[in-house]
């Protein structure tokens, strides 16, 4: 019998469906992992069986293969590491095998358990949104994939806490987005004397999206940032386009927690816009 469990794998910021599939059979004691696994991915089988071991579980005596499908493309990220115990878990009979199938699962493993936060869980609540199936993610990150829309959303603190979700003796509360309070008095293009010429730069760059290279002393560029960033008058970005630009800085793990509708600025150097 073959237990299945659903995850994603990364294309930049866009996630492409994987099938965890793991089936435990009669054979000489083993744990094979196949499907194109890249180190961190080859790591998880020893999280995956001391977290059980943290538990008070034990990998049955048996040939354990779990195949990550597509098999041609290559899976990175530790992320892995909770679907394939799930997957196992459902294969083992503690968890029923039919609910781990209507949800998307990323978490990194933890020795004693933990679930530990992991990149990219944004775009990867997104994507479970659209395919109409739940998502389940580090306990911390449970705010950051609420903003997904209206998917339903298993935030879990370690292992041990979503056995016992869905045994249903314990119940996972939904996580809320979480609202981070507005900043104090914005600089305003308006206040500066004179610079017509750079300040019609700025605005010529701001509308038409282009890119703006600027040289000046230091103690200017933060200035000059946040007034491209705040002061001038764009359209809002729309709810999905939102969700896109915080995608961004979910795979850097630098999720702002409220998706605001101000339009984003880079500044890579305090002396280049």
């Amino acid at each position: 019998m073959t237990t299945r469990a659903n995850t994603v794998a990364f294309s930049g910021i866009d996630c492409l469906d994987i099938d965890v599939q793991v089936q435990v059979a009669a054979g000489m004691p083993a744990f094979t992992l196949v499907g194109l696994p890249d180190k961190a991915v080859g790591e998880s089988r020893e999280r995956v069986r001391a977290a059980f071991n943290a538990i008070g579980l034990a990998l049955p005596p048996k040939r354990i293969t779990v195949n990550l499908a597509p098999a041609d493309l290559l899976k990175e990220g530790s992320h892995f590491d909770l679907p394939i115990a799930l997957g196992l878990l459902g294969a083992m009979g503690v968890i029923p095998a039919d609910e781990i199938a209507g949800y998307v699962a990323l978490g990194e493993l933890g020795l004693d358990g933990s679930i530990a936060p992991v990149a990219g869980v944004l775009p990867a609540a997104i994507a479970a949104n659209a395919s109409d199936r739940g998502l389940i993610c580090p306990h911390s990150q449970g705010s950051e994939a609420a903003w997904a829309g209206e998917v339903e959303v298993l935030a879990a603190p370690s292992l041990l806490g979503l056995i016992n979700h869905f045994k249903g003796s314990q119940v996972l509360a939904r996580p809320a987005p979480r609202r981070m309070e507005e900043s104090g008095t914005l600089l305003d293009l308006r206040d500066i004397k004179g610079q017509e010429s750079a300040k019609r730069a700025l605005e010529v760059a701001a509308a038409g999206a282009h890119n703006l290279l600027r040289l000046s002393t230091a103690k200017l560029g933060s200035d000059f940032g946040e007034l491209i960033h705040h002061s001038i008058d764009l359209p809002h970005v729309t709810n999905g386009g939102t969700q896109h630009l915080r995608k961004h800085p979910s795979h850097c793990r630098r999720i702002v927690h409220q998706p605001n509708a101000q339009r984003p600025v880079r500044i890579d150097h305090h002396l280049v816009h």
